[in-house]
């Protein structure tokens, strides 16, 4: 099992932000006999999605803090 580390997280990003790029200048051509489709633009940006939160996640951000109350008679 490969460990996802913060570096490996944005590169991880970097590349699916390229696709979506890459997307939104062509879904698909053709040269000749030859064609070239990309891949689904809203697998692309579910994909961004989770690298963002991936990223956030080992940042420690948007973690959750528990907290503990207990009521007192006065």
């Amino acid at each position: 099992m490969t460990v996802i580390n913060l570096e490996r997280a944005h590169k991880h990003l970097e590349a699916w932000l390229e696709a979506e790029l890459a997307v939104s200048t062509g879904q698909s051509y053709s040269i000749g006999t030859r064609s070239l489709t990309r891949a689904n633009i809203s697998e692309i940006r579910k994909q961004v999605t989770y690298w963002r939160s991936e990223i956030s996640r080992l940042q420690g951000r948007g973690r959750r803090k528990v907290m503990r109350a207990m009521p007192l008679d006065l």
